[in-house]
């Protein structure tokens, strides 16, 4: 196992077997859209496209740990593991709460079992979820994304990141907040993005970002000197590239150390010469075709990956 402080080798996937256009979280992330064919065709595309992306990042030496989703459970956004559960190199994991019931649903013990059984050190869970019974919710690494090395929490206000929550989990990893509002046009209307790992993400030397998001001038100066500060070189994209889920990205290792980035067939498409230049030359670009899961599921490569830091027994 390889990790370096922002980033490790280790992936957990949640293969999808009732994955479909969640109508439960359809309210608020505005990236979801209706395919006109039957979900059991969705399910069967979307496995497809999961696993070419599992062989894709296998075959440049990524470890991939896949989980098959629960035939009993009604979970069709299973496949993006990362907003019930983070792992980290203290040994904890953290489940969070949710906003849409049906995702809750999600959340699995047999999970952590199954990493105990590759060889991984769980010492402690921290479970924030109780926090549903008073409708507050922080939906993961959807909605914080940590700069490990920096102490540092980036998170986007929305119905799913409550400012509470976000302090609590500062507090009890040691980390500074930083908050702000993301928002997209819906309608003619400004709305809140629900995750904040659609519009920015944080690599180990620079940020991917949609900037024009944060419509708030002082928040997202304080967003610029924060990364700055932390010595991250800011790729600025635009709200269109953003919709393409240019922002939903994540840097991995692979088994022996060199530096990737992983992000969709149209996230790649979607980038400018100059932007992918910009990304080559701090790591190498892997790019999957995920257009079924990014058109119903309104979530993309990096929601499907849940990172794995914990400690080796």
């Amino acid at each position: 196992m390889i990790q370096t402080g922002q980033i490790t080798d280790t992936i957990l996937m949640v293969r999808p077997i009732n994955f479909r256009l969640n109508e439960q979280t359809a309210v608020n992330n505005y990236f979801q859209e209706e395919l006109a064919i039957k979900n059991s065709e969705i399910n069967a595309k979307a496995q497809e496209e999961f696993d070419a992306f599992v062989i894709k990042l296998r075959e440049v030496g990524v470890h991939v740990i896949v989980i098959n989703d629960d035939e009993k459970a009604d979970t069709p956004d299973s496949i993006f593991p990362n907003n019930w559960v983070s792992f980290h190199k203290n040994g904890s994991v953290v489940v969070y709460p949710m906003y849409a019931e049906n995702r809750r649903k999600e959340r699995r013990e047999d999970v952590f079992t199954r990493l105990e059984e590759e060889g991984f050190l769980i010492e402690d869970i921290i479970d924030y979820t109780s926090a549903e019974e008073e409708g507050f919710f922080l939906e993961g690494t959807g909605s914080i994304l940590m700069d490990r090395v920096h102490q540092k929490v980036y998170c986007a206000l929305s119905d799913r990141a409550h400012e509470e929550l976000i302090i609590e989990f500062c507090e009890d990893f040691n980390c500074m907040p930083v908050i702000f509002t993301a928002n997209q046009t819906v309608n003619n209307k400004r709305k809140p993005i629900y995750h904040t790992n659609v519009m920015m993400c944080l690599a180990e030397h620079f940020s991917v970002i949609c900037l024009d998001a944060i419509d708030d001038k002082k928040e997202r100066k304080n967003v610029e000197k924060h990364l700055k500060e932390s010595g991250k070189e800011i790729i600025d994209i635009t709200q269109e590239q953003m919709h393409q889920f240019a922002g939903n990205m994540l840097q991995v290792l692979n088994n022996n150390g060199k530096r990737i980035m992983v992000m969709s067939l149209a996230a790649h498409k979607s980038l400018s010469k100059e932007q992918i230049h910009k990304i080559e030359q701090h790591c190498e670009i892997v790019s999957s075709d995920l257009t079924t899961i990014e058109t119903c599921g309104g979530g993309s490569a990096r929601c499907m990956m849940a990172e794995v830091f914990l400690p080796k027994k």
